[in-house]
């Protein structure tokens, strides 16, 4: 990637139910909040997710005269004859950082996106069924016994990027917290996950909780960063947006560090 180029970072997983847009939109609100430039493109044409919260945070925006950060987003559209990396192009030709949300599923422009990625974002739940997507565990063991198929699509994308350009791919695996996992599940996922990273070569950050303010804070488009315009944040609120700015800084995307402090 050129010094001068866009960071490109794409959320992916082929599981629905991962908290995969909901987080997408955040940390592009989150890095926009920061006085970065920011696109956003959804590729799930039909759930429209990520392009919906953001409708939804304009709208708001409108109707309560006030200024809230906003990504520069739309909705790629094949059926209109574009190439995704067309897309992707013209989006990162006016920003710093490119936010792209895939849909659940394996999709020809997904995996497009991915190999054009600076960082890959794959959020999984801390449950079993969802490790299963990047690694198959033994039933009685709990170890790894070989890489999914998901973790074979990535290591050929990262081919594909290097071949075109030298580029790497940091894959950044997010976990998520679900409240009604036990204690001794969530150890065994971590250790499986701890096993498969390197032998498959990703990164473990922590994700956001499984939290219902998440969930009600999409009608308005509004973010945990927007703790203003939510009217009477509780301490949920507060502790749900620390968990917010961890994630982001976790990432470890160019510059945020500096940009975090200037920014408070």
């Amino acid at each position: 990637m050129a010094a001068d180029a866009a960071h490109l970072i794409v959320f992916a997983n082929e599981k629905g139910g991962s908290g995969k847009s909901t987080t997408a939109v955040h940390v592009a609100v989150a890095l926009a909040a920061a006085g970065r430039r920011v696109a956003a493109i959804d590729l799930d044409t039909r759930q429209r997710t990520l392009a919906r919260y953001m409708e939804n945070r304009a709208a708001t925006a409108r109707r309560q005269a006030v200024d809230l950060p906003m990504p520069v987003a739309e909705t790629f559209d094949p059926d209109k004859g574009h190439h995704i990396n067309d897309r992707i192009d013209a989006l990162a030709a006016d920003a710093e950082i490119v936010v792209i949300d895939t849909p659940g599923r394996d999709d020809v422009h997904a995996r497009a996106a991915i190999e054009r990625a600076d960082t890959l974002v794959t959020p999984i739940n801390d449950s079993f069924i969802d490790l299963d997507l990047i690694g198959q565990v033994d039933p009685e063991t709990y170890k790894i016994r070989r890489p999914s198929f998901y973790a074979e699509l990535v290591w050929d994308a990262r081919k594909v990027r290097a071949k075109a350009d030298g580029g790497t791919v940091d894959w950044v695996v997010l976990r998520n917290r679900l409240q009604h996992v036990e204690a001794r599940n969530m150890r065994r996922v971590a250790a499986a996950l701890g096993e498969l990273s390197k032998r498959v070569g990703f990164r473990v950050i922590p994700g956001l909780s499984e939290r219902v303010i998440y969930r009600e804070l999409f009608p308005k488009g509004l973010t945990l960063l927007d703790l203003a315009a939510i009217g009477e944040p509780g301490i949920a609120h507060i502790a749900a947006r620390q968990e917010l700015r961890e994630m982001v800084s976790a990432l470890s995307l160019p510059d945020w560090p500096m940009k975090r402090a200037a920014n408070g």
